[in-house]
């Protein structure tokens, strides 16, 4: 079963910026929440540029279900980029992104 991604956001929306809950745009990302990608978006939209420190933590924290990891991956490929750029986009390490090619090999 996943998280309720909508109910933490809202709760930390309302908690931390509750301006943001009134934006259209922020709402109706808000119901289509399902993956990581989708969160890692959503992250970026509400929470600008976040201090290094909070972003160092929640880099440590994240985790990727197999549907988000091939969309990082197709992202990689249609665009042609190397494993640093990859993991400097998505702030994930180099290590990360090389060991999800050898298990989900084309």
């Amino acid at each position: 079963m996943n998280p309720d991604y909508k109910q933490i956001y809202t709760d930390l929306l309302r908690e931390k910026c509750p301006e943001k809950l009134l934006d259209p745009v922020i709402l109706k990302k808000l119901e289509k929440l399902r993956s990581a990608i989708d969160i890692f978006k959503f992250n970026q939209l509400i929470f600008d540029n976040p201090d290094q420190l909070v972003e160092l933590n929640n880099q440590r924290l994240r985790s990727y279900d197999e549907k988000s990891i091939k969309e990082i991956l197709v992202y990689q490929k249609k665009h042609k980029l190397t494993n640093s750029h990859v993991s400097n986009h998505f702030k994930i390490s180099r290590n990360t992104i090389a060991r999800w090619k050898a298990i989900f090999k084309d």
